[in-house]
Protein backbone atom coordinates (compact mmCIF):
# COMPACT_ATOMS: atom_id res chain seq x y z
CA UNK A 1 0.00 0.00 0.00
CA UNK A 2 1.17 3.62 -1.05
CA UNK A 3 2.20 5.93 2.00
CA UNK A 4 -0.44 8.10 2.94
CA UNK A 5 -1.16 11.38 1.29
CA UNK A 6 -0.37 14.59 3.24
CA UNK A 7 -2.56 17.23 2.93
CA UNK A 8 -1.01 20.86 1.90
CA UNK A 9 -3.48 23.03 3.33
CA UNK A 10 -3.78 21.12 7.30
CA UNK A 11 -0.28 22.96 8.13
CA UNK A 12 -1.30 26.28 6.73
CA UNK A 13 -4.48 26.00 8.31
CA UNK A 14 -2.50 25.11 11.68
CA UNK A 15 -0.26 28.01 11.37
CA UNK A 16 -2.60 30.16 11.11
CA UNK A 17 -4.79 29.17 14.56
CA UNK A 18 -1.65 28.79 16.68
CA UNK A 19 0.48 30.84 18.59
CA UNK A 20 4.38 29.91 18.80
CA UNK A 21 3.66 29.41 22.17
CA UNK A 22 1.20 26.83 21.99
CA UNK A 23 2.71 24.98 18.99
CA UNK A 24 6.61 25.44 19.49
CA UNK A 25 7.12 22.72 17.04
CA UNK A 26 5.02 23.53 14.10
CA UNK A 27 7.31 26.12 12.27
CA UNK A 28 9.77 22.87 12.10
CA UNK A 29 7.42 20.15 10.94
CA UNK A 30 7.76 20.59 7.38
CA UNK A 31 11.60 19.59 7.68
CA UNK A 32 11.24 16.62 10.06
CA UNK A 33 7.51 15.34 9.72
CA UNK A 34 6.72 11.82 7.75
CA UNK A 35 3.61 10.03 7.60
CA UNK A 36 3.04 6.26 7.02
CA UNK A 37 0.81 3.70 7.58
CA UNK A 38 0.29 1.33 10.57
CA UNK A 39 0.17 -2.34 10.90
CA UNK A 40 -3.42 -3.42 9.89
CA UNK A 41 -3.30 -5.25 13.14
CA UNK A 42 -2.98 -1.73 15.36
CA UNK A 43 -5.36 -0.86 17.77
CA UNK A 44 -5.26 2.95 17.08
CA UNK A 45 -6.32 4.45 14.46
CA UNK A 46 -3.57 7.12 14.65
CA UNK A 47 -0.11 7.84 16.54
CA UNK A 48 2.27 10.21 17.08
CA UNK A 49 6.02 9.19 17.58
CA UNK A 50 9.01 11.28 18.51
CA UNK A 51 12.81 10.22 18.46
CA UNK A 52 13.56 12.26 21.47
CA UNK A 53 12.71 11.28 25.13
CA UNK A 54 10.07 13.52 27.19
CA UNK A 55 12.56 15.37 29.05
CA UNK A 56 14.69 16.55 25.65
CA UNK A 57 10.71 17.37 24.29
CA UNK A 58 10.24 19.89 27.32
CA UNK A 59 13.66 21.46 26.68
CA UNK A 60 13.09 21.58 22.87
CA UNK A 61 9.84 22.58 23.39
CA UNK A 62 11.37 25.69 26.27
CA UNK A 63 13.41 27.14 23.74
CA UNK A 64 11.37 26.29 20.72
CA UNK A 65 13.96 24.47 19.40
CA UNK A 66 12.79 21.35 16.65
CA UNK A 67 11.75 18.26 17.77
CA UNK A 68 13.57 15.93 15.28
CA UNK A 69 12.36 13.33 13.88
CA UNK A 70 8.41 13.12 13.91
CA UNK A 71 6.91 10.45 12.43
CA UNK A 72 2.67 10.36 12.00
CA UNK A 73 1.13 6.87 11.91
CA UNK A 74 -2.13 6.34 10.37
CA UNK A 75 -4.35 3.03 10.06
CA UNK A 76 -4.55 1.51 6.72
CA UNK A 77 -8.70 1.64 7.37
CA UNK A 78 -8.72 5.58 7.63
CA UNK A 79 -7.78 5.15 3.79
CA UNK A 80 -11.47 4.81 3.14
CA UNK A 81 -12.92 7.11 5.07
CA UNK A 82 -11.82 10.78 4.20
CA UNK A 83 -13.42 12.64 6.86
CA UNK A 84 -12.25 10.45 9.55
CA UNK A 85 -8.41 10.22 8.36
CA UNK A 86 -8.28 14.26 7.92
CA UNK A 87 -9.86 14.31 11.55
CA UNK A 88 -7.00 12.03 12.82
CA UNK A 89 -4.20 13.42 11.04
CA UNK A 90 -5.14 16.93 12.22
CA UNK A 91 -5.50 15.52 15.72
CA UNK A 92 -1.89 14.05 15.40
CA UNK A 93 -0.82 17.06 13.88
CA UNK A 94 -1.54 19.01 17.47
CA UNK A 95 0.80 16.47 19.03
CA UNK A 96 3.36 16.73 16.66
CA UNK A 97 3.23 20.43 16.71
CA UNK A 98 3.56 20.28 20.67
CA UNK A 99 0.15 20.11 22.10
CA UNK A 100 0.41 16.79 23.23
CA UNK A 101 -2.46 17.21 26.33
CA UNK A 102 -5.81 16.42 25.11
CA UNK A 103 -7.14 19.80 26.67
CA UNK A 104 -9.77 22.07 25.55
CA UNK A 105 -7.50 24.18 23.15
CA UNK A 106 -6.71 20.84 21.86
CA UNK A 107 -9.90 19.71 21.01
CA UNK A 108 -11.22 23.29 19.89
CA UNK A 109 -8.80 23.52 17.38
CA UNK A 110 -9.51 20.53 16.13
CA UNK A 111 -12.98 20.40 16.02
CA UNK A 112 -12.94 23.85 14.07
CA UNK A 113 -10.73 22.83 11.40
CA UNK A 114 -11.60 18.77 10.92
CA UNK A 115 -15.00 17.85 12.63
CA UNK A 116 -15.12 14.38 13.40
CA UNK A 117 -17.53 12.74 11.02
CA UNK A 118 -21.40 11.61 12.10
CA UNK A 119 -21.59 7.91 13.06
CA UNK A 120 -23.35 8.24 10.14
CA UNK A 121 -21.15 9.03 7.22
CA UNK A 122 -18.47 7.12 8.62
CA UNK A 123 -17.91 3.38 7.42
CA UNK A 124 -14.71 2.91 9.23
CA UNK A 125 -16.82 4.54 12.52
CA UNK A 126 -19.40 1.86 11.79
CA UNK A 127 -17.17 -0.86 11.25
CA UNK A 128 -15.99 -0.07 14.59
CA UNK A 129 -18.77 0.40 16.89
CA UNK A 130 -19.95 -3.35 15.26
CA UNK A 131 -16.75 -4.97 16.83
CA UNK A 132 -17.40 -3.77 19.98
CA UNK A 133 -20.94 -5.06 19.87
CA UNK A 134 -19.84 -8.12 18.33
CA UNK A 135 -17.15 -8.54 21.41
CA UNK A 136 -19.14 -7.23 23.91
CA UNK A 137 -20.33 -10.02 26.93
CA UNK A 138 -23.49 -8.02 26.77
CA UNK A 139 -26.25 -8.95 23.64
CA UNK A 140 -28.96 -7.14 24.93
CA UNK A 141 -30.55 -4.77 27.54
CA UNK A 142 -33.27 -5.47 29.71
CA UNK A 143 -35.21 -3.60 32.25
CA UNK A 144 -35.64 -4.68 36.41
CA UNK A 145 -38.57 -2.72 36.70
CA UNK A 146 -41.05 -3.95 33.94
CA UNK A 147 -38.94 -6.53 32.48
CA UNK A 148 -38.43 -5.54 28.91
CA UNK A 149 -35.47 -6.84 26.95
CA UNK A 150 -34.27 -5.45 23.28
CA UNK A 151 -31.12 -6.04 21.36
CA UNK A 152 -28.13 -3.89 22.32
CA UNK A 153 -27.29 -1.50 19.13
CA UNK A 154 -25.17 0.76 20.89
CA UNK A 155 -21.67 0.68 22.74
CA UNK A 156 -22.91 2.85 25.92
CA UNK A 157 -25.41 1.78 28.08
CA UNK A 158 -28.96 3.44 27.57
CA UNK A 159 -30.21 5.86 30.82
CA UNK A 160 -33.71 4.57 30.49
CA UNK A 161 -35.91 1.58 29.24
CA UNK A 162 -37.88 2.41 25.81
CA UNK A 163 -40.62 0.79 27.08
CA UNK A 164 -41.41 2.24 30.41
CA UNK A 165 -38.83 5.04 30.61
CA UNK A 166 -37.73 4.57 33.55
CA UNK A 167 -33.84 4.68 34.36
CA UNK A 168 -31.79 2.14 34.27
Amino acid sequence: MEQPAFPDDLLTLLVSRLSEDEAPFLSHLESCLSLEWLDPDSDVLGNTHFEMSHNDLDRRRRFQMPPGPVTIGLHPRLAEDAALQRHTLLHELLHAAGLTDHDARHREVLTDLAPPPKLSESPVLQDLRAEVLASAPKKEWKCAECGHAWERKTVSRPESCPMCERPL
